[in-house]
């Protein structure tokens, strides 16, 4: 039942990673010039307070890692990020390949 639901998870991360490449690449033409949407931008698109509360909550308890990893982490691409944790995801829920002569 959990490997249904990471590939599942997987699956939606690169559909939604799909469309944003799509739209970003449609952004780009019109506007001939690259025009990526960052992280941080998709998240304030869906919730307008979410980056500078979550930014409070990481500064509280672990501080230090907002600067170093999650900055990095926000800026980049949305369909890069997105891509990347639905393949991960999708590798987290396969299928183990059956062992044909092997014993345990």
């Amino acid at each position: 039942m959990i490997r249904f639901l990471f590939r599942l998870l997987g699956l939606m991360c690169l559909a939604s990673a799909f469309v944003l490449l799509i739209y970003d690449g449609m952004r780009s033409m019109a506007s001939n010039a690259v025009a990526l949407t960052s992280t941080s931008e998709l998240w304030d698109m869906v919730q307008a307070t979410g980056t500078q509360g979550f930014q409070r909550l990481v500064d509280t308890y672990l501080p230090g890692v907002w600067d170093t990893v999650l900055v990095p982490l926000l800026s980049a691409p949305s369909w890069a990020v997105l891509g990347v944790l639905g393949i991960l995801l999708m590798l987290f829920g396969r299928r183990k390949k059956p062992l044909i002569g092997y014993a345990r």
